[in-house]
């Protein structure tokens, strides 16, 4: 489909076998039929209208300007400076700049008429008469023919039952007036002489981030979509953004206080334009009245598109959610703006990615400012430099379960295409970043990086979707108040350093041996595949734990916590009394752990040594509930009884916060 769409010139029976082997897709299971419709609507609207696909693509990506096809996408490079070194954003930053020097409008523009007339026109287009004239008319007639060749693809694409000779009939009209236009023969065949006869694609617009501002995800989206030009000065977009914390989520739930009016209604007794108002009073002003608020159903229907387009609850069921509706439905908005957000790193950037998104949607349920305007996709690119520093360890700690891209592994097991493309990259890059420098590195046809991920961004449709767990975690000082927090991936509970001056004397009297671990007290709910819970409370003594959210075997891909707990127990022999460590092993969504005899750990959130609690006697985590789901669940909690669970418009949106990673194929069964 990636070579259908860049080269020309593709024969009617190629597209003809392409189009039977998307339809044969159509009789098998997700997602090879949803891939497969995807693609024979692809290959129908090409032969219908030759050129669309590449047309659409690179005016999207470009955000070329015109009134036929108003889209713009954008792909967005976050890495975090504290995972990747110098070099290695030096390398990517290097290729992108080189990238760019093939993205100038008019090039760009130039593509789309040459590439649109080729297909149309088939054998009745002079190529490369076409490139010489093209290249010497001025931007304004490059971007008056290029308004002329789009307009005529979006009108045939609007009328599908129009013959499709019309539609070549308007190519030839733009075709007869450049030729009319073009200066002499001699001219043109000298410029010829040193022209490609090929048709490049363009790599899409990639902006480079360091991720340094929590809430810097949130501001780029915004000037996205309302860059500099147009919403005015920088001053006035931060107040619009400040006001984002505190408009429309407080005045609903702020009381409202009563102001005493000196205005009686009375038209006659509005003073006269003439008469003097003492200074004393006021004058007569008409305040700012409340801005309309969006219907209660327009509100449901923008919560439930910014929620991945899940629509309704999930129904509890264990089995991993992936894939999703390639085409928007015809009842949504259409959203004109589309951001690619693509992370580098190993599993910690994708622990600042969840914050960030989970911060989105929190500002998103309050006020949806983004939602009706803007899709966000997120895609993710392992790169490992060194093996990651892990969390506190202590001596008597569960053995190292650390893997530093454990997501991209999964990803890689589940989609063949993303193991073979993507997961390639994670010690490629910095490979190539400590390579020296060649005189043709920067050239458009040498940029290795950028165009893998060029291919993933535009055919990584299928997004996988990831729990996001919540943690509440209470400390040792009673003084302190508890944390709330997320994670994505891991929790690590290790017993902290080892005092013998707090340790219990009496036990180590009677018998002679320091026994690991502190008593804790575990109240869980096992799940079994037959999605029934079973609670369960089990006191023994440990000297941690690890919760991992991301499965190791893709045959048990079930959406919970694989809890690691080691267990300290105490044996009897010939010798004395000693002790043996054994890891047991359970399945749960909601566990609570519990310090008996006040001993503290140390919780570790996605193996990032960054968010690290100390002095923690007790933790709760539960999956993380989805902010809009929790807001309109406050706003029914009003009207409905006690003790009624997701009522009113509640029940009808997702309860969980999901992540979205896109890959290739989805999960393949």
């Amino acid at each position: 489909m990636y070579t259908l769409v860049k080269a020309p010139g593709i024969p009617d029976d190629l597209y003809e076998r392409v189009y039977d082997f998307c339809k044969k897709l159509l009789t098998l299971p997700k997602p090879y039929c949803t891939i497969g419709l995807h693609y024979a609507r692809q290959l129908k609207l090409e032969r219908t209208i030759p050129g669309i696909l590449y047309q659409r693509m690179v005016s999207a990506e470009q955000s070329l300007k015109n009134d036929s096809f108003p889209y713009q996408e954008k792909v967005f490079m976050f890495a975090d400076p504290y995972l990747l070194s110098d070099a290695v954003c030096r390398a990517v930053v290097t290729e992108i700049k080189a990238a760019r020097t093939s993205q100038c409008i008019r090039s760009c523009m130039i593509y789309v008429v040459e590439h649109v007339l080729r297909e149309g026109l088939k054998d009745h287009c002079d190529f490369r008469t076409l490139q010489a004239i093209l290249q010497e008319k001025p931007l304004d007639m490059i971007e008056h023919c290029f308004q002329q060749v789009v307009a005529a693809i979006e009108h045939a694409g609007r009328d599908m039952s129009a013959e499709c000779n019309q539609y070549v009939e308007e190519l030839e009209k733009i075709y007869s007036a450049l030729l009319s236009t073009s200066s002499s023969k001699k001219d043109e065949e000298e410029a010829t002489a040193e022209r490609s006869p090929g048709i490049p694609l363009p790599n899409p617009n990639i902006s480079f981030h360091l991720w340094t501002d929590e809430d810097q995800l949130w501001k780029e989206l915004v000037l996205f979509i309302r860059p500099q030009s147009q919403s005015g000065e920088e001053d006035s977009l931060s107040q619009e953004l400040d006001s984002f914390e505190i408009q429309d989520f407080d005045c609903c739930e702020q009381a409202r206080f009563s102001v005493l009016s000196t205005d009686s209604g009375i038209e006659r007794d509005l003073p006269m334009p003439g008469d003097e108002v003492p200074e004393a009073e006021p004058r007569l002003q008409r305040k700012g009245g409340i801005k309309k608020r969006a219907s209660t159903l327009d509100c449901l229907s923008l919560l439930q598109t910014g929620s991945n387009g899940q629509g309704t609850k999930p129904a509890g069921k264990l089995h991993r959610k992936c894939g999703g509706s390639i085409m928007e439905p015809i009842a949504q908005m259409k959203r004109l703006h589309t951001a690619r957000v693509l992370v580098l790193g190993d599993d910690r950037v994708l622990a600042r990615l969840v914050q960030a998104y989970y911060s989105l949607r929190k500002r998103e349920s309050r006020r949806a400012y983004l939602t009706p305007r803007l899709k966000v996709q997120f895609y993710y690119v392992p790169v490992m430099e060194e093996q990651p520093s892990s969390c506190p360890m202590e001596e008597y700690a569960l053995p190292d379960m650390t893997q530093p891209c454990e997501l991209s592994a999964y990803l890689g097991r589940v989609d063949p295409w993303y193991e073979s493309n993507i997961n390639t990259l994670c010690h490629m890059i910095p490979k190539l970043a400590t390579m020296p420098s060649s005189p043709s590195k920067n050239s458009v046809s040498d940029l290795f990086i950028i165009d893998v991920i060029a291919y993933y961004v535009r055919l990584g449709l299928q997004p996988i979707f990831f729990q996001v767990y919540a943690v509440k975690l209470f400390f040792k000082n009673a003084v302190l108040e508890p944390a709330e927090d997320i994670f994505l991936i891991q929790l690590h509970v290790t017993l902290e350093e080892f005092d013998p001056t707090r340790d219990n004397l009496l036990m180590k009297k009677k018998t002679g041996v320091e026994v690991p671990g502190a008593d804790v007290t575990l109240m869980y709910k096992k799940v079994l595949l037959s999605n029934r819970e079973k609670e369960e409370t089990v006191s023994l003594r440990s000297t941690g734990l690890v919760m991992k959210a991301i499965p190791s075997d893709e045959t048990e891909d079930l959406v919970c916590l694989n809890v690691n707990i080691a267990e300290v127990l105490k044996t009897s022999n010939l010798s004395g009394r000693s002790y043996s460590l054994v890891t047991n092993k359970i399945r749960t969504r909601n566990i609570n752990m519990q310090s008996t005899e006040q001993r503290s750990f140390a919780v570790c959130l996605d193996k990032d040594s960054r968010r690290v609690y100390r002095n923690v006697i007790g933790i709760e985590v539960s999956p993380c509930l989805e902010p809009s789901y929790c807001l309109q669940k406050t706003r029914d909690r009003r009207t409905s009884l006690p003790g009624d669970e997701d009522v009113g418009l509640a029940k009808y949106l997702p309860k969980s916060l999901l992540l979205p990673i896109n890959t290739f194929a989805g999960i393949i069964q």
